[in-house]
């Protein structure tokens, strides 16, 4: 077992506390780090199990719950950091060609378009970078629905908190900065769920969520080692080979018993894949809360690897960048030359009006002769389409199917007649990779890729193909 005591000195513009949040499912951690001598020390924390979803009830409801929590823990700090879950995330590992800094954004929200199933401009987008032993440069862009943010954020603020910072729990428990020369394998043991982290080169090179580790015996939640230890293999089996041997340790965070309980069992079944396993505890022996270690990196200026808190601009900058002197000189020489060209513009405006008056009335009765004509042909259109291509993809695509139900499909998204979105379940890999076989080889089926895959059995897959003739190339 090893101890984290983080040790590091506010930065001009910091707080000196604040309060760490951390939501696990319907639990909620808080811990009111304060600085002390430069170390963040915990003083007041609290567990609690939230009544309210904060994602389908009334964030005034939700926040009064919260701030109930809050009180009876005798926490009256306002200023918070928030450490949402990591299933809200959807990741995307994207490798990053040479492009100057200022077109990377771009670069990145493109990419993140192609991957997500869903429109980028629901979501907030974060990313990490780091650049592998070979000298390439990979990111993993994650993004957050910001409904989920939104709703979360009114709920704090409804329980009179000012939120500073949304970040991953995960991700405050192993700063990717903390290891920037070996690979760690991240895992931490939550209420409800098991995340997994790995970080290498300074930067978070896959996040995922394991599923299926839990079952419900007698009314409590048992984590089986055993599927744990099949997830990460399968993890470690699907990284790059720099990646893959790269990550040499294995860090466990959570509460003592079931991570010394994990750990026994992976000891046994990762060390002769050179993995090192070691179980992260506070100064105390205790488990390290992802909710003081998100606080304490914020009081020690540690910017974190995903923020997804928007900045926020107060008024006053606002109205001081708008009225700097540069802007008043601009401001002055453009109202002379207005003043100036004032005359002229409105002549030409006159004459060009006249002008095209003129040539309008010449012109309006063939126009609208023919705008009725082309309504008639958009009405009518779809009365003279004899290809049916949607049928017709429907019907190539469900002939691949098992029908013993095996493999199903729970979304079907055909965009521009040509390219086509499923998502759905299987019962293992085996059955999801003998239908892949098949609609591979299906006629008109091109550029098959699979964009997501999630879980052990059933396993929930996401693959996208194009719809075109064999061989045929776009212009």
């Amino acid at each position: 077992m090893i101890t984290f005591l983080h040790k590091m000195g506010a930065t001009a513009g910091t707080p000196s506390s604040l309060v760490g949040l951390a939501l696990d499912g319907d639990r909620l951690d808080g811990t009111l780090v304060r600085l002390v001598q430069g170390v963040p020390q915990a003083v007041r924390s609290f567990s609690a199990t939230l009544a309210l979803d904060p994602l389908t009830h009334e964030p005034e409801l939700v926040g009064r719950e919260i701030l109930n929590h809050l009180e009876s823990a005798g926490i009256r700090e306002r200023r918070c950091v928030m450490a949402v879950p990591l299933k809200w995330a959807l990741t995307t590992e994207v490798k990053v060609p040479p492009l100057p800094e200022a077109d990377l954004a771009s670069f990145m929200q493109i990419e993140a378009e192609r991957a997500f199933p869903c429109d980028i401009a629901t979501l907030c987008l974060a990313t990490s970078r780091g650049v592998e032993s070979a000298g390439e440069t990979r990111a993993l862009v994650a993004g957050i629905p910001i409904g989920h943010l939104g709703r979360l954020e009114s709920a704090l603020r409804a329980a009179r908190l000012t939120p500073l910072s949304f970040g991953l729990g995960i991700a405050a428990l192993q700063p990717p900065a903390a290891e920037a020369t070996e690979g760690v394998l991240a895992v931490a043991i939550g209420a409800s769920q098991v995340e997994l982290e790995i970080t290498w080169g300074g930067a978070v090179a896959l996040l995922r969520v394991l599923d299926g580790v839990y079952d419900a015996e007698d009314g409590d939640r048992v984590l089986h080692g055993d599927r744990v230890a099949r997830e990460l293999r399968i993890t470690l089996g699907q990284l790059t080979p720099g990646l893959r041997e790269a990550v040499k340790r294995m860090r466990i965070f959570g509460a003592a018993e079931p991570a010394r309980q994990l750990a026994a069992e992976l000891r046994a079944r990762l060390q002769p894949a050179g993995l090192t396993v070691e179980v992260v505890a506070d100064a105390s022996g205790g488990a390290l809360s992802s909710a003081f270690c998100l606080a304490a990196g914020y009081l020690g200026g540690r910017k974190p690897p995903f923020e997804f808190l928007p900045p926020r601009v107060s008024a006053w900058k606002r109205m001081t960048a708008r009225h700097t002197s540069g802007t008043w000189r601009r401001a002055g020489t453009a109202a002379a030359a207005l003043v100036a060209l004032v005359g002229l513009s409105f002549a030409v405006q006159q004459w060009q009006l006249a002008r095209w008056g003129a040539r309008w009335a010449r012109m309006a009765t063939t126009v609208h002769e023919l705008e009725g004509a082309q309504q008639q042909i958009q009405r009518f259109r779809a009365w003279d389409d004899t290809s049916f291509r949607c049928l017709t993809i429907l019907r190539g695509f469900s002939n691949v199917f098992p029908e013993d139900g095996d493999v199903t499909a729970k979304t079907l998204e055909i965009r521009n007649m040509k390219t086509v979105n499923c998502t759905g379940t299987a019962r293992d890999h085996a059955a999801l990779l003998r239908m892949l076989g098949q609609l591979r080889s299906a006629d008109n089926v091109q550029e098959l890729r699979v964009v997501q895959i999630r879980g052990g059995s059933p396993i929930q897959f996401t693959f996208e193909f194009q719809y075109g003739e064999r061989g045929s190339r776009a212009n």
